[in-house]
């Protein structure tokens, strides 16, 4: 017995690294999967092709799983509601979407161009946002909730050099998530983000030697297939850093540095200044990308 026997889920992007890691976890704990994967390469240059959404495929159902292929577009919006429609009409139902299609074109913003920026967030944050409506308003007619994750990146959340427009398309993913959570409440749809930290092909470049066995996919996943249980119905509008086997929740912080209580007045730029001056050795220090990682 899995803790997603009888369940239906969508990955994007599933045709390796993080989203196969996903796609044959959530299968081993009992869910039928659409592993969707338009087959590109990395910077999404590169055309599609059918063989690696095909490949998972053949891994799961060999395991003794189901699973169907799909090769549709994230940023299709047709494409986008084929998956779900694919999905329902395979298994039935659709209970669970993991967003985590994505692809880098990293380079430092003094030589970031509009054809390094607009696909980036095309395929992050628009094609977050089209799978994302398709189920969610499925999710909703069918009326038994759900569960949404989407993949931000420690590189939106906390910041890395040469990823401003991966960065600002993360940092979209993750306003989508806190304000769509809110709204999903009441449908009984959970909503949470993965900032996943793992060695595949799109991250082996950050990572030191020897670390493809400590940070291997297989071990975010874990962590993803129980939030879409239902033991996890009540855990919605979070941010989870998941590196190795380290868990970390990534939650809004607030530090006041003052308050002028006499309403008539504003503060002058001096008077302001000298306090936020007054209170910057106490602001609790920024985060890093290193810490969280390793």
């Amino acid at each position: 017995m899995g803790i997603l026997d009888g369940k239906a889920a969508i990955v994007t992007g599933a045709g390796g690294g993080l989203g196969r890691a996903h796609a044959l976890t959530l299968a081993k704990e009992g869910a039928a999967i659409l592993v969707n994967d338009l087959g590109g390469s990395l910077d999404g240059s590169d055309g599609a092709g059918a063989t690696m959404a095909d490949q998972v495929v053949a891994e799961i159902v060999e395991a003794g799983g189901t699973a169907v292929a799909n090769h549709g577009s994230v940023t299709n919006e047709d494409d986008a509601k084929g998956m779900i429609d694919q999905a329902v009409s395979e298994f039935g139902r659709l209970d669970i979407l993991i967003n985590n299609a994505g692809i880098l074109r990293d380079k430092s913003f003094k030589k970031m161009t509009p054809e390094l920026w607009d696909p980036v967030v095309e395929v992050h944050l628009k094609g977050t946002y089209y799978p994302t409506r398709a189920a969610y308003l499925h999710m909703i007619e069918a009326g038994h909730g759900g569960r949404i994750i989407m993949t931000s990146s420690t590189s939106g959340l906390v910041g890395n050099f040469g990823q401003t427009n991966y960065g600002a398309a993360k940092a979209g993913i993750a306003g989508f998530m806190r304000c769509l959570a809110i709204e999903a409440q009441k449908a009984g749809i959970t909503v949470n983000v993965l900032a996943p930290n793992a060695y595949s092909r799109m991250t082996a470049g950050i990572f030191p030697e020897g670390a493809e066995k400590r940070f291997a996919p297989e071990k975010v996943s874990p962590a993803i297939a129980w939030l879409c249980s239902d033991d996890a119905q009540d855990i919605t509008g979070r941010q989870f850093v998941i590196s190795g086997n380290r868990v970390t929740l990534l939650y809004p912080a607030a530090f006041q540095i003052g308050d002028n209580e006499n309403a008539d007045e504003s503060w002058t730029p001096s008077e302001i200044g000298a306090q936020i001056r007054k209170t910057v050795k106490d602001w609790p220090a920024p985060s890093t990308v290193p810490e969280l990682i390793f």
